[in-house]
């Protein structure tokens, strides 16, 4: 196996994330009702959801399937095939960092979302609806009973949803490391390059082209996240692959630990503890792969922390603050592309993962893996159809 990557492992989108391992994280962006609340969110630049302007031309017809994947019936479906895909999630994780000698570097300590109004509790009844009815369990918490289960969160959250089954890497960045060590160890290679195209004799593949070279090859797998899309047009695949910029804030050694991974849910923001400090992350930004980062999206994930952890400092100096911008590659439909090209059976797409990426990794490779060895994955792959944009 050859991996070719022009940046070192762990320094893409894996390098910023909350840190989440999440197999009930099912529930899609685009659900029934939400088309009323995106124009006060795209006109709120700090808000959860915002579209750059300038960008608005070239994402519309992205937008325009994103409202149509809301209606109940697509919703259901898609719910469904993403519990298949991200349900084996912690424990697979596990394994394969243990393998690799990180072992440490995975917990599965649940995942808990909170609520500070109980409007807002209402209003998510349909993603709470779908988890439960994909067997996700659910454990509901009053207010006095959230105080108690983690009292350094503000006693003005009155309702807490916990996730026992979920988990989360202390060190997102660290894990893919290790595993790429791993793999190097096992035999593969790993080539400092961009890979600019596929060579193809016929529906045979030649090689992955690159700016050092060709890369001789049998068999390709184009893995290069929000990146991905130029290669399936080259391909003759029409794939609806965007870009949600996604901000992170790090606080080292924070003032304050919460027990375990915790969203805030109407806040759309993640607080993770990670060996390097409190990370908080979160948003969507609608701004392609080339507008510069708007740094005050960073800076208010700050503020909106200290609502929820208001023993955290009112004031930091700068060393002890980092941010961070990176893309998710996302699709309208919340479901990845992963499946064959239509150009040739040798070339296999696995992209298009938006906020689940380092979930949706382990069953990904495993399903990339079977369809390389010629088996036939367990996994319904029909939704994921690179194809479904046609």
């Amino acid at each position: 196996m050859t991996i070719i990557d022009p940046k070192p492992p762990g320094e893409g989108a894996s390098f910023g994330n909350a840190g989440c391992l999440n197999g009930s994280s099912i529930v899609p962006m685009s659900m029934p009702g939400m088309l009323k609340n995106v124009p006060g969110w795209m006109f709120d630049p700090m808000g959860p959801l915002s579209v750059r302007w300038s960008y608005l031309p070239k994402i519309a017809p992205w937008l325009v399937r994103f409202v149509q994947s809301g209606t109940p019936a697509k919703v259901t479906a898609q719910a469904q095939a993403l519990r298949a895909l991200l349900g084996p999630t912690v424990a697979t994780m596990t394994d394969l960092a243990r393998e690799a000698g990180a072992g440490d570097l995975v917990r599965h300590d649940g995942h808990i979302y909170v609520y500070r109004s109980e409007e807002g509790f209402q209003k998510d009844q349909a993603g709470w609806s779908l988890r439960r009815e994909n067997g996700v369990r659910l454990e509901y918490l009053d207010r006095d009973e959230l105080r108690d289960f983690d009292p350094v969160l503000s006693p003005r959250f009155v309702r807490g949803v916990l996730i026992p089954e979920n988990g989360h890497t202390t060190n997102p960045s660290k894990l893919v490391k290790s595993l790429v060590e791993h793999a190097l160890r096992n035999g593969a290679t790993l080539i400092a390059a961009s890979a600019t195209g596929v060579a193809l004799d016929g529906a045979t593949v030649r090689a992955v082209q690159t700016d050092r070279g060709d890369v001789p090859a049998e068999s390709v797998v184009i893995a290069a996240g929000a990146h991905s899309k130029p290669f399936a047009d080259r391909l003759g695949d029409r794939v609806l692959l965007d870009t949600e910029r996604g901000y992170h804030l790090m606080i080292a050694d924070p003032e304050v630990r919460p027990k375990l991974p915790t969203t805030e849910a109407e806040g759309k923001f993640v607080v993770t503890m990670m060996e390097g400090g409190l990370r908080l992350a979160g948003t969507v930004e609608l701004g392609g792969l080339d507008l510069p980062p708007d740094w005050r999206r960073a800076r208010v994930l700050l503020d909106h922390a200290r609502q929820l952890l208001p023993a955290l400092s009112s004031s930091y100096d700068e060393k002890r603050l980092s941010q961070w911008m990176g893309f998710r590659p996302s699709l309208p439909d919340s479901l990845p592309v992963i499946g064959r090209s239509a150009a040739t059976p040798d070339v296999l797409y696995g992209f298009g993962h938006g906020h689940v990426g380092m979930t949706g990794a382990p069953m990904t490779a495993r399903v990339l893996a079977e369809l390389v060895s010629g088996e036939t994955p367990a996994l319904d792959l029909k939704p994921f159809s690179p194809r479904r944009f046609m």
